[in-house]
């Protein structure tokens, strides 16, 4: 029994022990709970502190990608930025002045008048019709159409292309859809990289037409993107009980965006907030320097004085009597020797507005555009040469931009091509093909008729156009350029934008150059003659020439059908100087055929002893 008392005992004295050391871990753990919840507060501030810019905070960006409804408040911002802001504006107007000031040429290399293959479709026509198209001009090709899309590209990184067809001709008309009414991509579920639909919402505006009354809804619609044409059952008509707009299809143009995701981001998004900065120093300047220029004179005066000298402050100018101008500048100021007026030193003020450049550099620096450029100024230890001279790696930077945008206008006439031969009722003739792994479609022109479109963006850095020509005229002498590519080269140096339309008219059915009333570069007989290792100059005058005191020859006819070369010439005016006929398409002694002709029709040829008249057979 004492066993067992003391026992009892022993256990009960350990209890208060165990109560005091649980205490303490309780208390450990308090502490340790709060130093946790102090901690996670602390990084959520942090977060915030880092998606914080000043005017909202942004709680958009996920972990791979900025949300829709954060892409929209981003570009909210840069729309209002390039607005309101002039350094935003100043960056976007060179941007697109850069890339698209100049223009750019955009033509088929299929004419149809290939002289090696009578078989080649003008593919050229069905682009220049496409381009000419007064709504796909006001969309996309004329200067307006193109700063827009450009500004779009700048301030949302997005631009939706719409391209409607008419399924019996088609007969393609490009629209915009605007980005705020994008809201969603349906990819491949393999390749998060390839959209299949974009999914537009937008509020429709009508009319009733019966009570005037303005009437709105809200529409849903899906369009496919560009080159998705699948079939059967993966060709819907309608997703979730919305229409797909199959004969809509979408290219789709971001810039800015990182790999995997589905948008892009506005050109101006990097430079908010340096531009942001820059203000606030300048409005912080122009306060300093308002504040500086309150006071410009200091009066120092005993206190009896005081009163006096400020009434003599407060009073008046006086004015000159002669003209009533008050004099308020230049006067001389007689103070008694206990008073003393001196200037304000402003040598302990700063007042330098320079100082901010470098806030003014990252907002250049974020929209790829120089410094000197962006504030319109050389500054003061630069020159007039760095104030008007591209440098390279932001001329390349725009050239990078020019390379997007002919992608995507590439994109486009493909389709419109692809269009032409599709329809019943297109313009051009082929064959459609679909790969049965892919399902991508090859089209095929027929005539062997390339698809290949030229886009060209002029150089974004001015070059003189006198270097141009020489280094054309240049090249032109080695007689080894067709003369139709020389005159692309030459109007595109100019600055001539209707370049197709010129090389369309001096080229002839059978894709022969037609020259103009001026001597050519060189004479295609006399270079002829050169690589034959003969004598140019045998080959007489060329084919603007004539005989000594002849007048000067009219113009050729539009339709191009008679083009002589030197031989064929001198052999027209022996023919009428000694009445030796020849048969028509008869070759000449250097070996050239042409399409004699004989006298005009009803009438007979002149015998030798006819007084021949040279003017008739004068060719023009």
């Amino acid at each position: 029994m004492g066993r067992s008392h003391r026992r009892r005992s022993t256990s009960s004295a350990l209890v208060p022990a165990d109560q005091a050391r649980t205490k303490a871990l309780l208390a450990e753990r308090n502490q340790l709970q709060d130093t946790v919840d102090l901690l996670q507060e602390s990084i959520a501030e942090l977060q915030l502190a880092m998606e914080d810019v000043g005017w909202t905070r942004m709680l958009a960006q996920a972990e791979t990608e900025f949300t829709r409804d954060g892409l929209t408040r981003i570009t909210a911002a840069c729309r209002l930025f390039t607005i309101k802001n002039p350094l935003v504006r100043r960056g976007f107007t060179l941007r697109s002045a850069y890339i698209w000031g100049q223009g750019v040429e955009i033509a088929a290399r299929a004419t149809g008048k290939n002289r090696e293959n009578d078989a080649e479709q003008d593919v050229n026509q069905v682009v220049q019709d496409f381009l000419d198209d007064p709504g796909n001009r006001q969309v996309l090709f004329d200067a307006a159409a193109q700063q827009r899309a450009e500004r779009a590209l700048f301030t949302d990184g997005n631009l939706f292309i719409a391209c409607w067809t008419k399924p019996t001709t088609g007969r393609v008309q490009v629209r915009t859809l605007p980005w705020d009414e994008i809201q969603d991509v349906i990819t491949n579920p393999d390749d998060a990289s390839e959209p299949w639909f974009y999914k537009r919402v937008w509020q429709e505006n009508t009319v009733n037409y019966s009570t005037g009354v303005p009437e709105t809804g809200v529409r849903t619609a899906y369009y496919p993107a560009l080159g998705y044409r699948p079939r059967g059952k993966d060709r819907p008509k309608t997703i979730g009980g919305h229409k797909v707009h199959w004969d809509a299809p979408v290219r789709h143009i971001k810039v800015n965006d990182q790999q995997g995701w589905r948008w892009g981001i506005g050109d101006a998004y990097a430079a908010l907030d340096w531009a942001r900065a820059y203000k606030e120093f300048l409005e912080a300047w122009a306060t300093l320097v308002k504040a500086l220029s309150r006071f410009a004179w200091r009066l120092t005066a005993k206190g009896s004085q005081r009163g006096q000298a400020r009434a003599r402050l407060a009073a008046a100018p006086g004015r000159d009597p002669q003209t009533g101008q008050a004099q308020d500048v230049g006067a001389t100021a007689i103070i008694p020797p206990e008073m003393a007026l001196e200037a304000i030193p402003k040598s302990g003020a700063v007042i330098d507005a320079e100082s901010g450049k470098p806030l003014a550099s990252m907002v250049a620096s974020a929209l790829d555009v120089p410094l000197t450029m962006l504030l319109a100024d050389p500054g003061q230890t630069g020159a007039r040469a760095v104030a008007e001279t591209l440098d390279q790696p932001t001329e390349l930077v725009m050239k990078q931009r020019q390379q997007v945008w002919a992608e995507a206008l590439r994109d486009i006439l493909t389709y419109v091509i692809a269009e032409a031969v599709r329809a019943p009722r297109g313009p051009l003739k082929g064959t459609v093909a679909r790969d049965p792994v892919t399902g991508q479609e090859t089209i095929t022109l027929a005539g062997d008729t390339p698809m290949t479109v030229d886009i060209a963006f002029p150089d974004p850095d001015d070059i003189d156009p006198a270097t141009l020509v020489k280094a054309i005229v240049d090249a032109a002498s080695t007689g080894t350029v067709p003369p139709e590519l020389i005159l692309r080269w030459l109007l595109t140096a100019l600055g001539e934008r209707n370049i197709d339309e010129i090389l369309d008219r001096l080229t002839g059915e059978n894709g022969e150059f037609l020259w103009p009333n001026a001597p050519p570069l060189a004479g295609s007989a006399a270079a002829d003659a050169q690589r034959a290792g003969e004598d140019p100059a045998a080959v007489g005058p060329g084919p603007m020439g004539g005989l000594e005191g002849e007048p000067a020859d009219e113009p050729l006819p539009a339709d191009g059908q008679r083009q002589f070369d030197a031989d064929w010439r001198q052999s027209d005016l022996d023919w009428g100087l000694f009445g030796g006929g020849r048969p028509a398409g008869a070759a000449n002694d250097g070996g050239a055929s042409a399409d004699a002709e004989g006298p005009p029709a009803g009438e007979e040829e002149p015998d030798e002893e006819e007084d021949i008249d040279l003017a008739r057979f004068r060719v023009s």
